[in-house]
């Protein structure tokens, strides 16, 4: 018995002192990015991000004092969207509702024009209340899923009950539908679209070729596999995809829509 929870111990301290490796990273910020989930306790802004342990405590007279000098970022109940992912050596920092900013799509705060003449290129849409959260791991971040931080969260979140994604997946046609769920992007889809199906992208571009608008997402990172998709306005025209700068494909167009 002795031997066994020795090795068992020396286990457990090999697993702690592990880095993340890459597809481990990839798996947690395509796992909780642009994810939706419901509150469970009252979520104050804050100008320093809130913390929660990793055994899922978190200081509830702090968090009251902080909605206090700043009001709520959410209630309970409320619907909330993780809407950036960062992994540092013993945190995962989570911004909610675009933190402290607001809350609406980076493309509907993007204005364009000539001289002192700018115009939005998104609508205007309502704007929401964020925050931040930062998962402590004092020992350095573990080897961990996404489905494993959602379950550290559940004090303060529950991302079961809200399957808004799901939902919002259900509305699209057939053929999104099933890229969605393969996790690749087709044209024809907007940038919600987008975002579902592969997350935010490393960069972004933009030019103006014969007055028409055109923005270019990229993902991936040299010399691996590297995904540059083509906005024309609001709707993806081209996805092409590069293996280390040794030629590409482009992925076929979505049959016409009845």
């Amino acid at each position: 018995m002795r031997l066994w929870i020795c090795a068992a111990l020396a286990l457990a301290t090999v697993a702690e002192a592990r880095k993340l490796t890459d597809d481990e990273r990839i798996e947690i910020l395509r796992g909780m990015g642009a994810e939706y989930a419901t509150l469970k306790t009252l979520l104050p802004r804050s100008k320093k991000a809130l913390t929660i342990e990793s055994s899922g405590k978190f200081d509830k007279q702090e968090w009251d004092q902080a909605a206090k000098e700043m009001g709520p970022a959410g209630r309970t109940g409320d619907l909330i969207q993780i809407t950036k992912v960062t992994i540092e050596d013993d945190k995962i920092l989570l911004e909610i509702n675009g933190g402290l900013k607001s809350g609406r799509k980076w493309y509907e705060r993007v204005e364009v024009g000539m001289g002192s003449r700018t115009s939005p290129i998104g609508g205007n849409g309502n704007p929401t209340l964020g925050s931040n959260l930062a998962v402590l791991f004092p020992k350095g971040v573990p080897p961990i899923s996404a489905a494993e931080l959602k379950k550290i969260l559940l004090p303060v979140m529950d991302f079961e009950k809200r399957s808004a994604t799901e939902q919002f997946i259900t509305t699209l046609p057939p053929e999104i539908q099933k890229a969605v769920k393969e996790q690749r992007v087709v044209e024809g889809m907007d940038r919600d679209m987008v975002i579902t199906a592969v997350g935010r992208p490393r960069t972004r571009s933009r030019e103006t070729r014969d007055g028409i608008d055109y923005e270019d997402w990229v993902y991936g990172n040299p010399p691996g596999k590297m995904t540059f998709v083509t906005f024309k306005g609001m709707k993806v025209v081209k996805v092409k995809d590069t293996y280390a700068g040794l030629g590409g494909s482009v992925a076929d167009p979505l049959p016409p829509q009845r």
